[in-house]
């Protein structure tokens, strides 16, 4: 999977502007705070029907404009497919995909797959779980249909199993009603998660190893509800629910699940998230979106790689082992500028300059 072309319109900082991408390492270069970040902003909306940066589609709009048009066309193995997305201050978000409205977000899923990683995404290994959850909720929707659509039917009974905890007037029947669709739908995403982690570990850790030129040994685990089958997690997780009742009702909402579940790294037996230099983390979490790419590519299409700003981040051998890693899968990495060195050795790539929103080939 490649994009071949992104069209823009009144987005962000840009007017109308359209570029065209190599299907290898494309560098989108320029000062900073003139649009390379807004670029693939823009790729990654039309892959996941959301920004990565803001929650608030009013945002990407053109402040000076009512709305605002993205189009990423798309070149598969199996055909092509275009997506294109309005954003309209008042009438919100409207989707098509070759050209017909989708009326479910589910549709959009793996239909343009992509990674995202910056500097920001360092958070993933360092910072609350829930940056760590939403990693693998993002990458797994993007993998399977099934699994958004369980993800969202989850979501929707704990909203309203918390809310009937806040309510006051909780009895056993009702929790049982609740509890038991908990179960079920979450049991299937634990197990999911579980086995993705699994495989995920030993991607990261080559990755991670080739990173780092063998230095360290990177592992992940899944820290949750136990269970090797579905069956098993239902029965761990409807005994665990049982069992913290009392504190649920007390403090008004669901301890244990899926919403509470998490990835731990360890190097060297070392847990760190919590103990792990900037460098570890840094690295780490780069690891992990190169296994990812790896990961979903091993199973059908190869997703677009998505690096802003990162090879700030890195010194240069690693760019270099980066960018030996990458060099044949499509990838946009945004850059204040390019290293000659880091060009030794690549034979196909792009370079797109952006100043004050205008885009310009070499």
């Amino acid at each position: 999977m490649h994009i071949t072309e992104l069209s823009v319109a009144d987005y962000r900082n840009y007017n109308h502007q359209t570029v065209r991408f190599g299907d290898k390492i494309n560098f989108v270069v320029g000062r900073n705070a003139q649009g390379k970040t807004n670029l693939i902003e823009a790729v990654y909306l039309c892959s996941v029907g959301k920004s990565a940066r803001t929650p608030r589609d009013k945002e990407l709009v053109n402040y000076e404009k009512q709305r605002a048009r993205v189009k990423v066309s798309v070149k598969k193995s199996y055909g092509d497919d275009k997506v294109e997305i309005v954003l309209d201050k008042d009438r919100g978000k409207q989707i098509t995909i070759n050209g017909m409205p989708i009326s479910r977000m589910g549709e959009l899923m793996g239909v343009v797959s992509t990674v995202f990683f910056s500097p920001d995404e360092m958070r993933i290994v360092k910072e609350a779980p829930a940056d760590r959850r939403r990693f693998m909720d993002i990458a797994l929707c993007q993998m399977s249909k099934t699994y958004f659509y369980l993800l969202t039917r989850y979501n929707k009974i704990l909203a309203q199993r918390n809310r009937l905890l806040k309510s006051g007037h909780v009895t056993d029947d009702a929790l049982d009603v609740w509890d038991i669709q908990l179960v079920d739908v979450g049991s299937k995403i634990i197990k999911t998660r579980r086995g993705f982690v699994a495989s995920l570990s030993e991607a990261a850790g080559s990755c991670h190893a080739y990173l780092t030129g063998g230095e360290e040994t990177l592992v992940l685990s899944y820290e949750g509800i136990e269970g090797d089958t579905v069956e098993d997690v239902q029965t761990a997780f409807s005994k665990r629910l049982k069992s913290e009742r009392d504190k649920d009702r007390l403090r008004g909402y669901t301890h244990s699940g899926a919403h509470k579940d998490d990835i731990c790294f360890t190097i060297a037996g070392k847990d760190i998230r919590a103990f792990g230099s900037q460098g570890q983390q840094r690295t780490a979490s780069l690891a992990l979106k190169l296994a990812e790419v790896e990961l979903v590519g091993s199973r059908g299409e190869y997703p677009i790689l998505l690096l802003d700003d990162v090879l700030s981040e890195l010194d240069l051998t690693r760019q270099k082992r980066l960018m030996a890693k990458i060099k044949d899968h499509q990838t946009i990495i945004t850059c204040t500028h390019i290293d000659p060195q880091l060009l030794d050795g690549l034979t196909d790539y792009n370079r797109i300059f952006v100043e004050n929103a205008i885009i310009s080939m070499e």
